[in-house]
Protein backbone atom coordinates (compact mmCIF):
# COMPACT_ATOMS: atom_id res chain seq x y z
CA UNK A 1 0.00 0.00 0.00
CA UNK A 2 2.84 2.27 0.29
CA UNK A 3 2.57 2.85 -3.66
CA UNK A 4 0.03 4.78 -3.12
CA UNK A 5 1.32 6.84 -0.68
CA UNK A 6 3.79 9.87 -0.63
CA UNK A 7 6.49 10.96 1.98
CA UNK A 8 5.63 14.76 2.89
CA UNK A 9 8.12 16.12 5.91
CA UNK A 10 9.05 12.67 6.71
CA UNK A 11 5.39 11.58 6.92
CA UNK A 12 3.25 9.63 5.01
CA UNK A 13 0.18 10.91 3.25
CA UNK A 14 -2.67 10.00 1.23
CA UNK A 15 -1.68 11.56 -2.42
CA UNK A 16 -5.36 12.79 -2.33
CA UNK A 17 -3.37 15.51 -1.09
CA UNK A 18 -1.67 16.83 -3.52
CA UNK A 19 -2.86 20.46 -4.53
CA UNK A 20 -4.12 20.41 -8.27
CA UNK A 21 -3.27 23.54 -10.29
CA UNK A 22 -5.57 26.32 -9.78
CA UNK A 23 -7.87 26.97 -12.98
CA UNK A 24 -6.79 30.02 -15.28
CA UNK A 25 -3.16 29.87 -15.07
CA UNK A 26 -2.31 27.58 -17.88
CA UNK A 27 -3.98 27.70 -21.72
CA UNK A 28 -3.43 24.45 -23.52
CA UNK A 29 -3.96 24.78 -27.52
CA UNK A 30 -7.19 22.46 -28.78
CA UNK A 31 -5.46 21.46 -32.03
CA UNK A 32 -1.74 21.13 -31.16
CA UNK A 33 -1.98 20.64 -27.49
CA UNK A 34 0.64 22.91 -26.53
CA UNK A 35 0.50 23.85 -22.62
CA UNK A 36 1.70 27.76 -22.02
CA UNK A 37 0.69 30.04 -19.20
CA UNK A 38 -2.54 31.94 -19.49
CA UNK A 39 -0.88 35.38 -19.34
CA UNK A 40 1.84 34.33 -21.91
CA UNK A 41 -1.62 33.44 -24.46
CA UNK A 42 -3.12 36.51 -23.38
CA UNK A 43 -0.21 38.49 -23.93
CA UNK A 44 0.50 36.60 -27.04
CA UNK A 45 -3.74 37.92 -28.56
CA UNK A 46 -4.92 34.52 -27.55
CA UNK A 47 -2.64 32.60 -30.45
CA UNK A 48 -1.23 29.48 -30.19
CA UNK A 49 2.77 30.54 -30.43
CA UNK A 50 3.63 26.76 -31.79
CA UNK A 51 0.68 26.22 -34.04
CA UNK A 52 -0.66 30.18 -34.83
CA UNK A 53 -4.12 28.80 -33.80
CA UNK A 54 -6.25 31.77 -33.40
CA UNK A 55 -8.80 30.96 -30.21
CA UNK A 56 -12.40 32.67 -30.42
CA UNK A 57 -12.42 36.07 -28.45
CA UNK A 58 -15.35 38.43 -28.64
CA UNK A 59 -16.40 41.92 -29.14
CA UNK A 60 -14.20 43.39 -25.42
CA UNK A 61 -10.62 42.18 -26.81
CA UNK A 62 -11.16 43.25 -30.62
CA UNK A 63 -12.27 46.47 -28.86
CA UNK A 64 -8.72 46.63 -26.90
CA UNK A 65 -6.85 45.16 -29.49
CA UNK A 66 -8.12 48.03 -32.03
CA UNK A 67 -8.85 50.98 -31.13
CA UNK A 68 -6.10 53.62 -29.90
CA UNK A 69 -4.63 53.31 -26.45
CA UNK A 70 -7.63 51.11 -25.94
CA UNK A 71 -9.89 54.31 -25.75
CA UNK A 72 -13.87 53.62 -27.87
CA UNK A 73 -16.84 54.85 -27.53
CA UNK A 74 -19.86 52.36 -27.19
CA UNK A 75 -23.17 53.46 -28.74
CA UNK A 76 -26.59 51.87 -28.35
CA UNK A 77 -25.50 49.86 -25.16
CA UNK A 78 -28.69 49.19 -23.39
CA UNK A 79 -31.00 47.16 -26.46
CA UNK A 80 -32.39 44.33 -25.26
CA UNK A 81 -34.19 41.74 -27.35
CA UNK A 82 -38.12 41.60 -26.97
CA UNK A 83 -40.08 38.58 -27.71
CA UNK A 84 -43.12 39.61 -29.92
CA UNK A 85 -43.52 35.81 -30.84
CA UNK A 86 -43.71 34.41 -27.20
CA UNK A 87 -41.54 31.39 -28.66
CA UNK A 88 -40.66 28.90 -26.17
CA UNK A 89 -38.44 25.42 -26.87
CA UNK A 90 -36.56 23.92 -24.15
CA UNK A 91 -36.98 27.24 -21.99
CA UNK A 92 -39.13 30.01 -22.48
CA UNK A 93 -37.23 32.71 -25.33
CA UNK A 94 -37.71 35.79 -22.87
CA UNK A 95 -36.40 33.54 -20.08
CA UNK A 96 -33.61 32.29 -22.10
CA UNK A 97 -32.25 36.17 -22.91
CA UNK A 98 -32.07 37.01 -19.14
CA UNK A 99 -29.97 34.08 -18.59
CA UNK A 100 -27.29 34.46 -21.13
CA UNK A 101 -27.23 38.42 -20.62
CA UNK A 102 -26.56 37.68 -16.67
CA UNK A 103 -24.17 34.98 -17.84
CA UNK A 104 -22.27 36.66 -20.21
CA UNK A 105 -22.94 40.19 -19.26
CA UNK A 106 -23.77 41.69 -22.75
CA UNK A 107 -27.04 42.82 -23.97
CA UNK A 108 -27.01 41.50 -27.09
CA UNK A 109 -24.72 39.29 -29.42
CA UNK A 110 -23.12 42.41 -31.41
CA UNK A 111 -21.65 45.25 -29.69
CA UNK A 112 -20.71 48.68 -31.77
CA UNK A 113 -18.22 51.52 -30.99
CA UNK A 114 -15.87 54.06 -32.17
CA UNK A 115 -13.02 55.42 -32.11
CA UNK A 116 -9.59 55.95 -33.91
CA UNK A 117 -7.58 52.85 -35.38
CA UNK A 118 -3.65 53.32 -36.41
CA UNK A 119 -4.80 56.56 -36.44
CA UNK A 120 -8.07 56.29 -38.26
CA UNK A 121 -12.00 57.01 -37.36
CA UNK A 122 -13.40 53.96 -37.44
CA UNK A 123 -16.77 52.63 -36.46
CA UNK A 124 -16.52 48.76 -35.45
CA UNK A 125 -19.42 46.18 -34.91
CA UNK A 126 -18.16 43.23 -33.13
CA UNK A 127 -20.09 39.80 -32.95
CA UNK A 128 -20.10 37.75 -29.40
CA UNK A 129 -20.27 34.00 -30.33
CA UNK A 130 -21.16 33.31 -26.21
CA UNK A 131 -24.26 35.23 -26.81
CA UNK A 132 -26.68 32.53 -27.81
CA UNK A 133 -23.82 31.46 -30.39
CA UNK A 134 -23.69 35.17 -32.18
CA UNK A 135 -27.06 34.14 -33.69
CA UNK A 136 -28.62 37.65 -35.69
CA UNK A 137 -31.49 38.55 -33.99
CA UNK A 138 -33.73 42.01 -34.65
CA UNK A 139 -31.07 43.67 -31.77
CA UNK A 140 -28.35 42.72 -33.55
CA UNK A 141 -30.05 44.02 -37.02
CA UNK A 142 -30.76 47.32 -34.99
CA UNK A 143 -27.83 47.83 -33.79
CA UNK A 144 -26.02 47.35 -37.02
CA UNK A 145 -28.19 50.03 -38.73
CA UNK A 146 -27.76 52.43 -36.24
CA UNK A 147 -24.22 51.99 -36.30
CA UNK A 148 -23.94 52.51 -39.85
CA UNK A 149 -26.54 55.61 -39.48
CA UNK A 150 -23.55 57.05 -37.39
CA UNK A 151 -21.34 56.35 -39.67
CA UNK A 152 -23.36 58.42 -42.78
CA UNK A 153 -23.64 61.46 -40.10
CA UNK A 154 -20.32 61.28 -38.84
CA UNK A 155 -18.23 60.73 -41.99
CA UNK A 156 -16.42 57.41 -41.07
CA UNK A 157 -15.57 53.80 -42.12
CA UNK A 158 -17.34 50.84 -40.91
CA UNK A 159 -15.90 47.49 -40.03
CA UNK A 160 -18.19 44.31 -39.35
CA UNK A 161 -16.47 41.78 -37.27
CA UNK A 162 -18.50 38.87 -37.59
CA UNK A 163 -18.60 35.83 -35.45
CA UNK A 164 -22.01 33.87 -35.51
CA UNK A 165 -24.34 30.07 -36.02
CA UNK A 166 -26.62 32.58 -38.41
CA UNK A 167 -30.01 33.70 -37.99
CA UNK A 168 -31.55 33.10 -33.74
CA UNK A 169 -34.29 31.31 -35.14
CA UNK A 170 -36.69 32.05 -31.76
CA UNK A 171 -37.03 35.42 -33.30
CA UNK A 172 -37.89 33.43 -36.82
CA UNK A 173 -39.19 36.24 -39.56
CA UNK A 174 -38.10 38.66 -37.90
CA UNK A 175 -34.32 37.71 -37.91
CA UNK A 176 -34.43 36.48 -41.13
CA UNK A 177 -35.59 40.57 -42.26
CA UNK A 178 -32.55 41.16 -40.49
CA UNK A 179 -30.61 40.23 -43.85
CA UNK A 180 -32.20 42.34 -46.24
CA UNK A 181 -32.13 45.23 -43.67
CA UNK A 182 -28.43 45.13 -42.96
CA UNK A 183 -27.73 45.23 -46.46
CA UNK A 184 -29.63 47.71 -47.37
CA UNK A 185 -28.37 49.87 -45.08
CA UNK A 186 -25.05 49.38 -46.69
CA UNK A 187 -25.82 50.17 -49.60
CA UNK A 188 -26.67 53.68 -47.95
CA UNK A 189 -23.60 53.74 -46.58
CA UNK A 190 -21.94 52.88 -49.92
CA UNK A 191 -23.96 55.94 -51.75
CA UNK A 192 -22.29 57.86 -49.26
CA UNK A 193 -18.76 56.80 -50.30
CA UNK A 194 -17.13 55.57 -47.24
CA UNK A 195 -15.68 52.31 -46.57
CA UNK A 196 -16.87 48.59 -45.07
CA UNK A 197 -14.73 46.50 -43.78
CA UNK A 198 -15.63 42.95 -43.33
CA UNK A 199 -13.89 41.04 -41.32
CA UNK A 200 -14.88 37.65 -40.79
CA UNK A 201 -13.91 35.44 -38.16
CA UNK A 202 -14.45 31.20 -36.73
CA UNK A 203 -17.59 30.59 -36.90
CA UNK A 204 -19.06 32.97 -39.53
CA UNK A 205 -21.90 31.19 -41.00
CA UNK A 206 -25.74 31.10 -42.25
CA UNK A 207 -27.92 34.14 -42.77
CA UNK A 208 -24.71 36.45 -41.60
CA UNK A 209 -22.93 35.29 -44.50
CA UNK A 210 -25.73 35.34 -46.84
CA UNK A 211 -26.35 39.14 -45.71
CA UNK A 212 -23.69 41.49 -44.44
CA UNK A 213 -20.50 39.35 -43.46
CA UNK A 214 -20.00 39.26 -47.98
CA UNK A 215 -20.98 42.63 -48.51
CA UNK A 216 -17.54 44.29 -47.92
CA UNK A 217 -15.20 46.72 -49.64
CA UNK A 218 -12.76 44.13 -48.83
CA UNK A 219 -14.14 41.28 -47.17
CA UNK A 220 -11.16 39.17 -44.93
CA UNK A 221 -10.77 36.75 -42.41
CA UNK A 222 -8.26 35.21 -39.94
CA UNK A 223 -6.63 32.22 -40.14
CA UNK A 224 -8.37 28.98 -40.46
CA UNK A 225 -11.75 30.62 -40.02
CA UNK A 226 -15.19 28.19 -40.94
CA UNK A 227 -16.94 30.23 -43.09
CA UNK A 228 -20.07 29.14 -45.36
CA UNK A 229 -23.93 28.97 -45.35
CA UNK A 230 -24.76 25.42 -44.22
CA UNK A 231 -22.15 23.58 -42.29
CA UNK A 232 -19.54 21.16 -43.58
CA UNK A 233 -21.66 18.40 -42.18
CA UNK A 234 -25.23 18.99 -44.27
CA UNK A 235 -23.12 19.18 -47.39
CA UNK A 236 -21.82 16.21 -47.34
CA UNK A 237 -25.29 14.66 -46.69
CA UNK A 238 -26.75 16.13 -48.77
CA UNK A 239 -24.64 16.00 -52.06
CA UNK A 240 -23.05 12.16 -50.43
CA UNK A 241 -19.78 12.66 -51.41
CA UNK A 242 -16.60 13.74 -49.28
CA UNK A 243 -15.60 17.64 -49.19
CA UNK A 244 -12.01 18.60 -50.53
CA UNK A 245 -9.60 19.39 -47.60
CA UNK A 246 -9.64 22.43 -45.65
CA UNK A 247 -13.29 22.96 -47.09
CA UNK A 248 -15.21 26.18 -45.86
CA UNK A 249 -11.45 27.52 -44.31
CA UNK A 250 -10.15 30.91 -44.63
CA UNK A 251 -7.10 29.64 -46.60
CA UNK A 252 -9.82 27.44 -49.02
CA UNK A 253 -11.80 30.52 -49.66
CA UNK A 254 -9.20 33.20 -50.40
CA UNK A 255 -7.62 30.22 -52.98
CA UNK A 256 -11.43 30.08 -54.57
CA UNK A 257 -11.88 33.93 -54.89
CA UNK A 258 -14.34 34.63 -52.30
CA UNK A 259 -11.57 36.06 -49.35
CA UNK A 260 -9.60 39.33 -50.86
CA UNK A 261 -6.91 38.32 -47.89
CA UNK A 262 -6.42 36.80 -44.52
CA UNK A 263 -4.55 38.64 -41.73
CA UNK A 264 -3.19 37.33 -38.46
CA UNK A 265 -4.48 39.11 -35.45
CA UNK A 266 -1.01 40.55 -34.67
CA UNK A 267 -0.93 42.45 -37.84
CA UNK A 268 -4.44 43.22 -37.67
CA UNK A 269 -4.36 46.93 -36.60
CA UNK A 270 -1.51 48.48 -39.01
CA UNK A 271 -3.73 46.28 -41.83
CA UNK A 272 -6.82 48.06 -41.12
CA UNK A 273 -5.42 51.27 -41.10
CA UNK A 274 -3.28 50.92 -44.40
CA UNK A 275 -6.82 49.96 -46.01
CA UNK A 276 -8.49 53.06 -44.52
CA UNK A 277 -5.56 55.50 -45.80
CA UNK A 278 -5.90 53.71 -49.25
CA UNK A 279 -9.76 54.05 -49.51
CA UNK A 280 -9.96 57.23 -47.88
CA UNK A 281 -7.36 58.44 -50.07
CA UNK A 282 -8.96 56.92 -53.26
CA UNK A 283 -12.12 59.16 -52.24
CA UNK A 284 -10.64 62.37 -52.40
Amino acid sequence: MGWFKRIKHGILTPTQEKKETPEGLWYKCPNCNTVVPQDDHIENLYVCIECNHHERIGSEEYFNLLFDEGKYSEINKSLSAADPLKFKDTKDYDKRIKATQEKTKLKDAVRTAHGTVDGEKLMVAAMDFNFIGGSMGSVVGEKIARAIDYCIKNEMGFMMISKSGGARMMEAAYSLMQMAKTSAKLTQLAEAKLPYLSFLTDPTTGGVTASFAMLGDLNFAEPNALIGFAGPRVIKETIGKDLPEGFQKSEFLLEHGFLDFIVERKNLKTKIGQVLRLLNSSKS
